[in-house]
C-alpha cells in the first residue's frame, strides 16, 4: 500500500485534476477519487453509465477491478475518465 500520484482527465471536464490514490485501489477506485473532483461540479453525473479508466491516448480501458499496482502506469502519469453504458 502505497500513496501514488495520477493525472486524470475526466470526460466532459476541461481541468486536469492531480489525484493521489493507492496503488492497492481498483480502477473502479481509481474512477471515484477522480469523480469527486469533476462530478457535480464541471461534469454533470450520467445515471446508468459506469466511469471507466484509460491510460491517455488509449482505446482500451483497464478492467475495473485491476489493481493500480498490476496496471503498468507510472507516478504522474495521465489517465482519462470515460463514460460507459453499463449495458456493455
Amino acid at each position: 500500500m502505497a500513496m501514488f500520484p495520477l493525472t486524470a482527465n475526466f470526460e466532459g471536464d476541461f481541468v486536469l485534476q492531480l489525484v493521489a490514490v493507492d496503488t492497492e485501489n481498483t480502477m473502479d477506485e481509481v474512477a471515484q477519487a477522480a469523480a469527486h473532483h469533476s462530478v457535480g461540479r464541471r461534469v454533470a453525473r450520467r445515471p446508468g453509465c459506469a466511469m471507466r479508466v484509460r491510460r491517455q491516448g488509449a482505446e482500451q480501458a483497464f478492467p475495473r477491478k485491476q489493481k493500480l499496482a498490476d496496471s503498468g502506469l507510472k507516478p504522474m502519469e495521465c489517465v482519462e475518465i470515460v463514460w460507459e453504458s453499463e449495458a456493455r
